[in-house]
């Protein structure tokens, strides 16, 4: 199946604001991983096919995936398309004084596909309902490009040890707007970005983060950056 002018289309993603991602108290993750022992950690990199990004509306991700999931059913796609991902973070809140542990989408409104990519699995994904378009096409008529093997395994790899952050270094508060920064924990790990906004009463900043081509607002505690 080819389905040229379809592939000339691009993902639907114009929003002119950055969207903000809130990974404040990320760090703090907790969960029982007293039966984890046992099961076998599988780099997600090794898997057959590559991984890639595709655009769907925010709040819909798990229709989204249904969706797929139903289309390679019935087009019988499931030895080229092996996977979909909605990528989520274990966050520890508070809510009504008791601390909680709770799972959110580390981006909203994007899903992981893991295939082989071809004329035939790129139709079968991209005119799926509820899907906009692929991240990574930046040219006409031409594929789009797979994660790299960084983003896969910082995205993609367990998350958390059931372990606290142990001697979490005070917060510093000298950050200016404007200034580069280093991300130290949670799923940004090791990326770079800069400060757009400080909340120094809240001991917070918002920081711009470059994720998928594409620049991200992200909200964190002072300790989970460093100076660069």
């Amino acid at each position: 199946m080819n389905d040229e002018a379809s592939m000339d289309e691009t993902p639907n993603d114009s929003t002119d604001e950055p969207q903000v991602i809130d990974l404040t108290d990320a760090a703090e993750i907790t969960s029982d991983d007293s039966d984890d022992a046992a099961v076998p950690v599988v780099n997600p990199w090794s898997l057959p096919g590559q991984w890639f990004v595709v655009h769907s509306q925010a709040g819909y991700e798990k229709k989204v995936k249904a969706n797929l999931e139903a289309r390679i059913q019935s087009l019988n796609m499931e030895d080229r398309i092996f996977d979909i991902v909605i990528p989520m973070e274990d966050v520890t809140e508070f809510k009504n004084g008791r601390k909680q542990t709770v799972q959110k989408k580390v981006f909203p409104g994007y899903l992981l596909v893991r295939c082989y990519m071809d004329d035939e699995s790129w139709y079968c994904i991209r005119n799926t309902p509820g899907i906009t378009g692929f991240v990574g096409q930046s040219q006409k008529g031409q594929k789009p490009t797979p994660l790299a093997r960084r983003e896969v395994e910082t995205f993609l790899s367990a998350k958390g040890d059931g372990q606290e952050t142990a001697n979490r270094r005070k917060p510093k508060m000298e950050y200016e707007v404007g200034e580069s920064v280093r991300v130290k924990e949670g799923a940004f790990a090791d990326f770079l970005g800069e400060v757009a906004e400080i909340n120094a009463d809240h001991m917070k900043l918002k920081v711009l983060v470059n994720i998928f081509g594409r620049e991200t607002m992200v909200e964190m505690d002072f300790s989970q950056v460093a100076k660069q």
